[in-house]
C-alpha cells in the first residue's frame, strides 16, 4: 500500500459520495465538469456547455437537491441511506486505526532487528531497550507511538461548539437565495410604493375610499377574533343589516394583523404596511414561481417585477383585494416543489417533498380568504389541474403505477380538502347574501358597462410615470379607464414575444403559455370580444360566484404572471449565451457590458412600473365618534361618504346604519330616502322603528347635498334633544 493510499485509507470521515448542491430551488443538475458559476449581474461563469446548461441556475436551481438526491421526496429512502453510509464510514475508521497499530508494531520490530546486527552502541542500546522492558519510540509516558503515515492526510476539521455552529448557521441562512431574495423583495416593494411609507398614518394610496373601507375591514376581522367571533359576518356597518360583512370582499386572511392597535391611525398604518407587503409577496412569488419553473434567477427576477409592477395594477392601487395576488404564484411554486415538477425538467420523482404540497395547499387556502374577486379564478384553476392530472395518470397508470408516494398522496389530500373547507366556508355569508339582496348579482349590462376593449390592453392608467401622460388621449376614449387601462409593460410584451423564439422553455412549453395568454387576455375583454359568446358569458351563466364578478379586466392578473414567464425563459436563455461568451474570454470573466446587458431586462420592466400614485390624507376622524353610542346614523351619507365614516369607528364599533361596499342594500337606500328631510316627525319616526338611536350631522360635508339645509329645521315637540360637540352636531332620538 503506497503512502497516498494508506492515507486516505485512514483518513477519519472519508466519503465517496458526491457533496450536494444544497440549492433551494427545483431546476438544473449540473453535468459533471460542468463549470456552475454565474454570469449575472457581473459574476463569473466558465461553463460551456452550449444549450444543456443553464446560465444563471446551475449551481443552486434546485430547492434542497441534496435532500432529494438523498432518497425520494417522501424521505423513507434517504433515511436508509443515511444509516448505511454512517455503517460504512464507521467500518472505515476501524479499519484504519487497525492498520495505524499494525504499522506501528511492523515498524518498531523491524528497528530492534537492525539494532542488534549492527555496532555495539547499538547492540548495548537495543539490550539496554530489552532490559527496560520499553520502547523508546513508544515516549515515557506509555502512550501511542506517533503515526509517520499522517503527515499525508489531511489536516483534522476542528470540532465547533454549540455557539460557533450556531454562527454558522445563522451566516448561511442570511446569505442563502431565498434570504436575499425576500430582502430585496421588501427593499423593493418599499421604493416602488413610495411615498406610502412617508407619512403611513395619515395618507393612503390613490384615494381614501375604498381604502378606508379595506382599513376598516382589517380592523373589524382583528378586534371581532379577539371579541365575539361569532359575529365575524355581521359586523357594526349597514345596521339593522346581518351578513354585512360579506357586502364585499374581505381581506379576512390579513385578520392576524387587525389584532394589533385600535383606532383609526393604527388601521391607515396597518392598510399602509399590508400594502407594501403585498407587492413583496406578489414579486417573491412570482420569483419562486420561475425559479421552480427552470428559469434562471435574473429571468426569475424579471418575471416577479413584471406580476408585481405591471402599470396596469398602478390603477387597482386603491384595491388592496387586487394587488394581495402573490400567495397564487407561490402557492403554485409550492405545489410545483412538492410534486416535484419542472416545466423545464419536467416530472422527478426523487424530488418529491410532501411538505412542500402541504404548504402550497394552505397557501392557496389563504389566498382565498382574501376574497373571491381574484381568488375563485384561481380555485377554478386549482380545481382544472386537479382534474386534468387525475386523467393523465389514469391514461399513463400502466407506465406510472405510483405517481405520488404515501406521504405526497396524503399531504395533497388533506391539504385540498383544506383548501376546499376553507372555501366552502367562505361562500356560505356570500350565497346569503346573494340569497338576501338580490340586488347584489351582477348582470351581463354591468359586465359590459366594464368590458375594455382591445385598445385597453396598450393602455396605461394615469398614475404610470413613463406612460400616464402620453396615453391621456388613448384614456378619454375608454368609457371607464380605472377598469380598462390594462397595460402590463411594453418591455414584458417584448421578452415575452421573443421567448417564443429564444427560450430555455421546450416549444411545445411556449405555444401553452401562450395560449393561456391569449385566453385570460380574452377572458379579461369580457363581453368585448365576441360579445362573449365564448368566453365570459359561458364562465358568467354556469360556473357558481362567476356572476359577483363584476370588472372581467382583472384576469389581466393571469395573462401578466404567464408573460412574465415566457420573458423569464428568454431572459434565462439570453444569460446562457453570455455565459457562453464569459467562457471563451482570458481570464473567463464577464466584461462591464456584458453585467449590464443581464440587468437591462429587469431595469425596464421596473422603469415601467414607476408610479405618480396621488397619497390623500385621510380625512380627520370628528371628535364625537370617540363618545358617541350606537346604533347611530351620520349625515351626510353616501356610498363615497359613508367609507371614511366606517373608518372612523374603529375605536368603538358602534353599530351604525352608514356603510359602503359594492352594492347599495335595500334598507340602507330606504334609509337615505327617509332622512333626507330630517328633523321632522316622519324621519324620527323612522330612525326609531328601526332601532337609530342618536343621529351625527358634519356640518362641513352638508354642501351639496339632499341634506344640506337640516340645520335650520327645528326639533321642538319630536323629543329630540340636539348639542354641537367639536364641530359637529349630534341629535338624541
Amino acid at each position: 500500500m503506497t503512502p497516498e493510499q494508506s492515507g486516505a485509507a485512514g483518513r477519519p470521515g472519508a466519503d465517496p459520495r458526491p457533496a450536494p448542491e444544497g440549492s433551494p430551488a427545483d431546476g438544473a443538475d449540473p453535468a459533471p465538469g460542468r463549470a456552475t458559476g454565474e454570469v449575472e449581474g457581473g459574476t463569473n461563469a466558465a461553463g460551456t456547455s452550449g444549450s444543456r446548461a443553464d446560465s444563471d441556475e446551475s449551481a443552486d436551481a434546485a430547492d434542497g437537491d441534496d435532500k432529494d438526491r438523498a432518497g425520494d421526496g417522501d424521505g423513507d429512502g434517504g433515511k436508509s441511506r443515511r444509516r448505511s453510509g454512517r455503517s460504512r464510514r464507521d467500518g472505515r475508521r476501524k479499519t484504519a486505526d487497525a492498520g495505524k497499530s499494525g504499522r506501528g508494531a511492523t515498524g518498531t520490530n523491524k528497528t530492534t532487528d537492525t539494532d542488534q546486527t549492527g555496532s555495539a552502541d547499538t547492540d548495548q542500546t537495543a539490550d539496554t531497550n530489552k532490559t527496560t522492558g520499553t520502547d523508546q519510540t513508544a515516549g515515557t509516558d506509555g502512550e501511542k507511538p506517533a503515526d509517520p503515515w499522517t503527515a499525508f492526510g489531511p489536516a483534522p476539521e476542528p470540532v465547533l461548539g454549540r455557539v460557533r455552529r450556531a454562527v454558522r448557521a445563522v451566516g448561511r441562512f442570511l446569505v442563502h437565495e431565498w434570504t436575499l431574495a425576500a430582502v430585496a423583495a421588501l427593499a423593493l416593494a418599499a421604493a416602488m410604493t413610495w411615498p406610502t411609507l412617508r407619512y403611513p398614518r395619515y395618507t393612503l394610496p390613490q384615494d381614501y375610499w375604498d381604502p378606508s373601507l379595506q382599513a376598516w375591514q382589517m380592523a373589524w376581522s382583528g378586534h371581532i377574533l379577539r371579541t365575539d367571533p361569532a359575529m365575524l359576518w355581521h359586523s357594526n356597518t349597514f345596521f339593522p343589516e346581518n351578513w354585512s360583512f360579506a357586502f364585499s370582499d374581505t381581506l379576512l386572511g390579513y385578520a392576524p394583523a387587525g389584532l394589533i392597535g385600535v383606532g383609526p391611525e393604527h388601521a391607515v398604518l396597518r392598510y399602509n404596511i399590508m400594502f407594501v407587503l403585498a407587492h413583496a409577496l406578489a414579486a417573491f412569488g412570482a420569483y419562486a414561481l420561475a425559479r421552480q419553473l427552470g428559469a434562471g434567477r435574473i429571468g426569475g427576477a424579471v418575471a416577479g417585477a413584471g406580476f408585481a409592477y405591471a402599470p396596469w395594477l398602478l390603477a387597482q392601487a386603491g384595491h388592496l383585494h387586487i394587488i394581495s395576488n402573490g400567495g397564487i404564484p407561490l402557492a403554485l411554486a409550492m405545489l410545483a416543489r412538492g410534486h416535484g415538477w419542472s416545466l423545464r425538467y419536467g416530472y422527478r420523482p426523487r424530488r418529491r417533498h410532501a411538505g412542500w404540497a402541504l404548504a402550497g395547499w394552505l397557501v392557496a387556502a389563504w389566498q382565498l380568504s382574501l376574497g373571491f374577486g381574484i381568488g375563485l379564478p384561481f380555485a377554478y384553476l386549482l380545481a382544472g389541474v386537479v382534474l386534468v392530472s387525475a386523467v393523465l395518470w389514469f391514461v399513463r397508470r400502466r407506465r406510472v403505477r405510483r405517481p405520488f408516494g404515501r406521504r405526497l398522496f396524503l399531504a395533497d389530500l388533506f391539504g385540498g380538502l383544506i383548501f376546499a373547507a376553507v372555501g366552502g366556508l367562505l361562500a356560505i355569508p356570500f350565497f346569503k347574501v346573494a340569497e338576501l339582496h338580490p340586488n347584489a348579482a351582477r348582470t351581463l349590462a354591468e359586465i359590459q358597462l366594464y368590458s375594455p376593449p382591445a385598445s385597453g390592453l396598450f393602455t396605461a392608467p394615469g398614475e404610470s410615470r413613463v406612460w400616464g401622460e402620453l396615453h391621456e388621449g388613448a384614456r378619454a376614449a375608454l368609457p371607464w379607464p380605472p377598469e380598462m387601462t390594462l397595460l402590463p409593460g411594453f418591455a414584458l410584451y417584448a421578452l415575452a414575444a421573443g421567448g417564443l423564439f429564444f427560450s430555455v422553455w421546450r416549444v411545445r412549453h411556449r405555444l401553452f403559455l401562450l395560449a393561456g395568454v391569449l385566453v385570460t387576455m380574452a377572458l379579461a375583454m369580457g363581453t368585448r370580444f365576441l360579445d362573449g359568446r365564448f368566453t365570459y358569458v359561458p364562465l358568467f351563466d354556469y360556473l357558481p360566484g362567476w356572476n359577483g364578478l363584476r370588472t372581467p379586466g382583472r384576469m389581466m392578473l393571469w395573462a401578466t404572471l404567464l408573460l412574465g414567464l415566457l420573458a423569464a425563459g428568454a431572459v434565462t436563455a439570453f444569460c446562457m449565451r453570455v455565459r457562453e461568451l464569459a467562457a471563451e474570454r482570458v481570464p473567463p470573466w464577464p466584461g462591464p457590458w456584458l453585467r449590464l446587458a443581464t440587468l437591462l431586462p429587469l431595469v425596464l420592466v421596473l422603469a415601467e412600473g414607476l408610479n405618480v400614485t396621488p397619497h390623500p390624507v385621510v380625512p380627520q376622524q370628528p371628535a364625537v365618534m370617540r363618545t358617541v353610542d350606537g346604533p347611530l346614523l351620520v349625515l351626510p351619507s353616501s356610498q363615497n361618504l359613508d367609507q371614511p365614516v366606517m373608518l372612523w369607528s374603529t375605536d368603538r364599533f358602534q353599530p351604525m346604519v352608514n356603510g359602503g361596499s359594492g352594492f347599495t342594500p335595500g334598507s340602507q337606500a330606504q334609509t337615505r330616502e327617509a332622512t333626507v328631510s330630517f328633523p321632522d316627525y316622519a324621519s324620527v319616526d323612522y330612525l326609531r322603528r328601526i332601532g337609530v338611536k342618536t343621529v351625527v350631522v358634519l356640518p362641513e360635508q352638508l354642501g351639496g347635498t339632499p341634506w344640506e339645509g337640516m340645520l335650520d329645521r327645528p326639533v321642538e315637540g319630536l323629543g329630540v334633544t340636539r348639542e354641537q360637540v367639536a364641530g359637529s352636531v349630534v341629535y338624541r332620538l
